[in-house]
């Protein structure tokens, strides 16, 4: 049994722009579904939503039958959740709330076996095609792809230092953090944020790394397409139910029932 080949790492590495979809719906079905819609990755969190280990193994299996790539976001920068994760088979993880260098570095070793990592060995996982993949120690490496989130003021000051990390291969910008860390709770699209934003970017491009970035304002998104984002995911899955069932709503209800909506 071959090592499956991480396509969205190739992609990014390359240059190739992957427009992806949040994802906070733990089910497998809604998985199922959104995987055919046409997207190139979706992230499957499990920081801001009822997400683990066993919900992301069935969204997993859902997702199988779709060309979309899958990546995960664990609730922290923990070795052992991680370790759980690439066992599962997840090949991309995007780590949320990377501070700097050392703990860019303790992410990166968290992937990688000894001697260059703490990463557990274990034979007979789904990672390893249940003992199939007789090399997976060995070449595991080879199709894990880490992303770190810069989601803070002090964050935005370290990126070259995160960027020089050996093992990271792309920082993903995390807008509502930013805003809230700059002193605009809720408001990521103030003008001094969208202006760290713009510099991040280039910053991150300029240490020649991947950038990402997730928005649901579509102009905002286009914009860090076109500034250099390579991964960019543009909408979150609830939010899209929510609003579009409100819309459904608001259109069918007669006028004097729709502030209840």
């Amino acid at each position: 049994m071959e090592l499956p080949r991480n396509h969205f790492k190739r992609a990014i590495a390359e240059g190739r722009q992957q427009i992806g979809l949040w994802s906070t719906l733990p089910g497998a079905v809604a998985t199922e579904a959104l995987a055919g819609c046409g997207f190139d990755w979706i992230l499957l969190d499990t920081e801001h939503s009822p997400g683990d280990p066993l919900t992301v193994l069935a969204q997993l299996h859902a997702a199988s039958a779709w060309p979309a790539s899958i990546a995960v976001r664990p609730a922290s920068n923990d070795p052992v959740l991680v370790k759980r994760f690439l066992d599962l088979g997840v090949q991309t993880l995007i780590i949320p709330y990377v501070q700097n260098a050392a703990e860019a570095r303790a992410a990166a070793h968290a992937l990688r076996y000894p001697p260059l990592g703490i990463r557990g060995v274990a034979g007979m996982t789904r990672a390893t095609g249940y003992g199939r993949i007789t090399d997976y120690t060995v070449r595991a490496e080879e199709e894990l792809c880490l992303i770190v989130q810069i989601e803070t003021a002090a964050a935005l000051a370290e990126i070259e230092a995160i960027a020089a990390i050996d093992g990271i291969d792309g920082l993903f910008i995390g807008p509502s953090d930013l805003a809230a860390t700059m002193g605009f709770p809720g408001n990521p699209a103030h003008p001094e944020v969208v202006a760290a934003i713009d510099g991040a970017i280039r910053r991150i491009r300029t240490a020649g790394k991947p950038a990402g970035i997730l928005s649901l304002d579509e102009g905002f998104c286009r914009r860090c397409i076109e500034i250099g984002t390579i991964f960019t995911a543009v909408g979150v899955d609830a939010h899209l139910l929510v609003k579009n069932a409100e819309g459904l709503a608001r259109r069918f209800k007669a006028p004097q029932d729709q502030a209840s909506v």
